[in-house]
């Protein structure tokens, strides 16, 4: 049930690309304390953006979750701007990072919902 979507202006290549989003769905499992069995990571790359008027590295991400608490958001931005600065050397203060605690009544898997 958590998801984390990426969206970049850095190109990222297919080498890079599943290392990346393994790291994320890892450390979306670990912040959450939920099995990654349930995590949901997307990565838009090579996106047009602009920062603070202009277009050095960038990074914008949604992260939705059923139970996220304000410590885990916190954390989250913390552990996502390291590993986003060390694999594609985007520094922290050009990330936003949106999170949302969904109900589990309002997340469907499996034909059913999560509440």
């Amino acid at each position: 049930m958590p998801y984390l979507k990426l969206n970049t202006n850095v190109t990222i290549t297919d080498q890079q690309s599943p290392k990346l989003l393994s790291d994320l769905s890892k450390l979306m499992a670990q912040e959450t304390g939920k099995p990654e069995r349930y995590v949901l990571v997307e990565l838009v790359e090579n996106k047009a953006m602009l920062f603070a008027g202009t277009g050095g590295s960038i990074a914008y991400l949604e992260c939705k979750s059923i139970g996220l608490s304000a410590s885990q958001a916190k954390s989250i931005s913390a552990a996502v701007s390291k590993l986003l600065k060390e694999s594609l050397q985007v520094d922290g203060d050009r990330i936003y990072i949106e999170f949302s605690n969904c109900p589990g009544e309002f997340w469907g898997w499996n034909g059913s919902t999560f509440g």
